[in-house]
C-alpha cells in the first residue's frame, strides 16, 4: 500500500523573477511589432497588386481627384502656361514609349509652391513657384520628365495601394470606423499626402535623364531645380535615411555623373523659357 506524502512546497514557486509590468510592457512590444510587420507586409502586397490595376481603371479611380486638382486655368497667360506645359509634357512622352492608353494631362497652378506632382490617371500638376525657380526649358524638361516617368511607373497607384491597405489595416484593428475610411475612399488617392518611395524617386530620375537625352540631344541644365533646391536647405536638414526622396547632394551628383557620359564636344545652349512662363 502506497504512502500518501504531502511536501513542503517552497515559498514563491508561483512568483515571476520578473516584475510583472515589465512582463507585461515585453508583451506589449511583442504584439505591437508582429502587428507592424503585419501591416507593413500588407501594405508592399497591396502595392504590388495595385500595379496589375489597367490604367483604364486607374483613370476612372482618379475621376473622384477633381477636388484636389487645380481649377482650369482663368486667365489668357494662365492658359497659355498651361498649353505651353502641355505641349512640352507631350514632347517628352513621345521619347518615353508610353503605352498609347497612358495620356498625360498637365494642370497648371498659380500658387507659388515650389513643387510638381504625378497622381493617379496621367495627372501632372506644376505650380508657378517651381517655373519661377528654372533658369530654361530644359530645367523645365527634367522636372516634367520626372512626373511623367512616375506614371509610366505606375508609382502613383502603387502608393494608393500601400495607403489604402495601411488606413484599412489600422481601421480594423484600432476602430477608426467607417467614417475615416469614407473619408479617405473620397479623396482617392489621398492626394495631399501621396508621396513614393526614395527607390521610386531614383528610377524616376533615371528614366527622366534619359528622355531629356533623347530629346534634346544632351542633359544640359538637368540638375538646375536640384541645385536651386540644396542653395535652400538649412544645415538642419534630416539625414538621408530619414528622407521618403534620394538626398538632394546625391541627386545631383548622379546627374552630373550622367550629364559627363554623355557630353559632346559641341553641345547646344539649354533652351530658354518663354517671357510669358514667368511671372518677374
Amino acid at each position: 500500500m502506497a504512502e500518501y506524502e504531502n511536501p513542503e512546497i517552497p515559498e514563491g514557486i508561483n512568483v515571476s523573477p520578473t516584475h510583472p509590468l515589465k512582463d507585461f510592457a515585453l508583451l506589449v512590444a511583442g504584439i505591437s511589432t508582429l502587428i507592424i510587420v503585419a501591416v507593413l507586409a500588407l501594405s508592399l502586397l497591396a502595392g504590388q497588386l495595385a500595379g496589375h490595376i489597367p490604367f483604364a481603371q486607374e483613370r476612372a479611380l482618379a475621376a473622384s481627384l477633381g477636388r484636389w486638382l487645380p481649377k482650369p486655368p482663368d486667365s489668357a497667360v494662365a492658359r497659355q502656361r498651361q498649353q505651353y506645359l502641355q505641349a512640352l509634357t507631350d514632347r517628352l512622352a513621345g521619347t518615353m514609349a508610353l503605352p498609347r492608353d497612358m495620356p498625360i494631362t498637365v494642370h497648371y497652378s498659380s500658387s507659388q509652391t515650389v513643387n510638381a506632382m504625378a497622381t493617379l490617371g496621367g495627372h501632372v500638376v506644376v505650380f508657378q513657384g517651381l517655373i519661377d525657380t528654372l533658369p530654361s526649358e530644359n530645367a523645365l524638361a527634367m522636372v516634367l520628365a520626372h512626373e511623367i516617368a512616375h506614371v509610366r511607373h505606375r508609382d502613383p497607384v502603387v502608393a494608393m495601394g500601400r495607403g489604402f491597405a495601411v488606413m484599412l489595416a489600422l481601421s480594423s484593428l484600432a476602430g477608426f470606423g467607417d467614417g475615416a475610411l469614407q473619408q479617405w475612399l473620397g479623396g482617392v488617392g489621398m492626394l495631399p499626402i501621396l508621396s513614393f518611395s526614395r527607390s521610386q524617386e531614383e528610377a524616376a530620375d533615371s528614366t527622366a535623364l534619359q528622355a531629356v537625352l533623347d530629346l534634346y540631344g544632351h542633359v544640359g541644365d538637368a540638375a538646375a531645380f536640384f541645385e536651386a533646391v540644396a542653395e535652400r536647405q538649412s544645415a538642419a536638414h534630416s539625414p538621408t535615411m530619414f528622407n521618403t526622396h534620394p538626398d538632394v547632394e546625391q541627386r545631383i551628383a548622379r546627374i552630373r555623373e550622367f550629364t559627363a557620359r554623355h557630353a559632346k564636344p559641341e553641345q547646344a545652349p539649354a533652351t530658354p523659357l518663354p517671357a510669358f512662363m514667368k511671372t518677374a
